[in-house]
């Protein structure tokens, strides 16, 4: 199918894209890489009357190391962060989740900008901003504001954005001293969308003991979620292979995943329990045979 009519405008910086949502009210949406968007309304499930096309946006495409955190603008793309040696050094965990999303052809179009808009919960980087408590820059032509990821996700396809406001830059705190981290995740086909996703971050003190611990979980509920149960049965303690196999099964507790065509609820349960066990193995260098 073809998508219904639609006015397209192509603005040539922010600012231009900030009058332009502001003028239209709601009734515009975003075109950023376009693999989202462009199947939905292919399809004409989604119908806007207005399209604002921000890809010569050019202010909106970068990667920036600060003294805290590392700072990427809405418009870089996945092959972006994939290959970025920047961001292997400075968030190795978004880069490992980098070579996830979908396929080459979709890396190189997508922007990070665009999938924490659009929100599935079985996108990859949703459970990297709950693992590592990422924050969201927005802007209006009125104001800027920078909200968590708590705040941001409302319920699946759906974020806190108000209708004239670009997600603009994505902000993720930089890992302090010793840092191992893993990402895992279950598809039917490689590139396609999870049926369940572990994204595992651990700083070490000097005794090797876990002195933070972070789990995020997708593909099991509208939004990523935090394993905190099992954050806590780690905390402070010698990652061994019987606190781990602990920490993995606390990982189901209080989760209430979807049966659908794809996998039922319980096999979602399980299938949590043992990526985050086998994410959390090679995070700390326990599991001695990488699994194809």
């Amino acid at each position: 199918m073809k998508p219904s009519r639609f006015e397209y405008y192509a603005p040539q910086s922010l600012d231009e894209a900030l009058v332009l949502l502001d003028r239209f009210a709601g009734d515009a949406r975003i075109l950023a890489g376009g693999q989202s968007l462009v199947p939905l309304m292919n399809m004409r499930l989604a119908r806007p009357q207005r399209i604002v096309d921000i890809n010569r946006v050019a202010e909106l495409d970068y990667i920036r190391i600060n003294d805290d955190y590392i700072s990427i603008g809405a418009l870089t793309r996945h092959r972006a962060i994939e290959q970025s040696q920047t961001v292997f050094t400075a968030c190795p965990l978004l880069s490992k989740a980098a070579g996830f999303v979908g396929h080459p052809q979709v890396r190189s179009r997508g922007t990070i900008g665009g999938s924490l808009a659009h929100a599935d919960p079985a996108a990859e980087y949703p459970v990297i901003l709950a693992a590592l408590d990422g924050e969201i820059k927005l802007r209006s032509i009125r104001s800027e504001r920078i909200i968590g990821w708590r705040r941001f996700f409302v319920s699946d396809y759906a974020t806190d954005a108000e209708p004239d406001e670009i997600v603009v830059e994505v902000r993720l705190p930089r890992p302090r001293g010793s840092t191992a981290c893993e990402f895992l995740e279950l598809s039917r086909r490689h590139g396609d969308f999870a049926l369940v996703e572990a994204a595992v971050q651990i700083e070490f003190d000097e005794k090797k003991k876990c002195s933070r611990v972070a789990i995020g979980l997708g593909g099991v509920g509208g939004m990523p979620l935090r394993a905190s149960l099992s954050e806590e049965i780690l905390q402070g303690k010698f990652p061994g292979k019987d606190i781990i196999r602990e920490a993995a099964l606390a990982a189901v507790e209080n989760l209430d995943p979807v049966s659908d065509v794809h996998a039922s609820a319980a096999y979602r349960k399980q299938m949590v329990s043992l990526l985050v066990s086998r994410a959390l193995e090679r995070a700390t260098g326990l599991c001695s045979v990488k699994e194809a």
